[in-house]
């Protein structure tokens, strides 16, 4: 049973959210505000938080760093912010994905099932080692020579499959298709985030990167 995480002010939302998730056989802790979700995520560690960015006491992105400083659970922003500014924004500070509100139930549970998936480890994966890191897929585990790197469950997923695939060009649509599913093959902007995020993390240089690389207009390509 996973345990899922509910951060919503609108006492109405919090209590349909909880409702249709333990109806579904998830463990639901509930936090009316970000002070209170960032205390029971420390006593209950979740697999998975559903975060309202529009928090009384502090903003949301704020609970997505405060989380992402110790906890790699998949975050699901829900907001009514629908521009796509404060989209990047939260995907950057680490959210995994973004629901903007009013969402339809059936699309937010397959997204939360879709995170757990990609949040759950492989089985069996190869160990990939290069010049600047060391990736071992089947402890979910990054190093560089600066020592381990974390990793949020949406740049393992992207990652993997980039590293899964030395030296083919892989597209943005396959991408997009293959970590978010097919109702994101338009987003690139989530691809930018990400692979900038990882370039951060893995690359000595950054604005060279040598491993990630990008084909202009056509999508990324792992060269070991």
């Amino acid at each position: 049973m996973s345990r899922v995480l509910v951060v919503e002010d609108d006492a109405q939302l919090l209590r349909a959210l909880r409702i249709n998730l333990r109806a579904r056989q998830y463990d639901v802790d509930v936090a009316p505000d970000g002070a209170t979700a960032l205390s029971v995520a420390a006593r209950f560690p979740p697999d998975l938080v559903i975060l309202d960015l529009g928090l009384p006491d502090m903003d949301g992105v704020e609970v997505v760093h405060a989380l992402r400083g110790w906890s790699s659970a998949p975050i699901l922003v829900l907001s009514a912010r629908g521009a796509q500014a404060e989209k990047v924004t939260a995907l950057d500070a680490g959210a995994d994905d973004y629901v903007t509100k009013p969402f339809g139930m059936d699309e937010l549970l397959a997204r939360i099932r879709s995170a757990l998936r990609r949040a759950a480890p492989a089985d069996t994966a190869p160990i990939i080692r290069t010049d600047a890191f060391t990736i071992d897929l089947p402890a979910r585990r990054l190093t560089t020579d600066e020592g381990e790197v974390r990793l949020t469950p949406t740049e393992w997923h992207l990652l993997e499959i980039l590293v899964r695939n030395p030296n083919k060009l892989l597209s943005q649509r396959h991408l997009l298709n293959e970590v978010w599913g097919p109702s994101y093959e338009t987003e690139t902007n989530y691809l930018r985030v990400y692979i900038a995020q990882l370039r951060r993390k893995l690359e000595p240089d950054p604005s060279r990167p040598r491993h990630l690389l990008t084909e202009p207009g056509m999508g990324y390509r792992f060269q070991p």
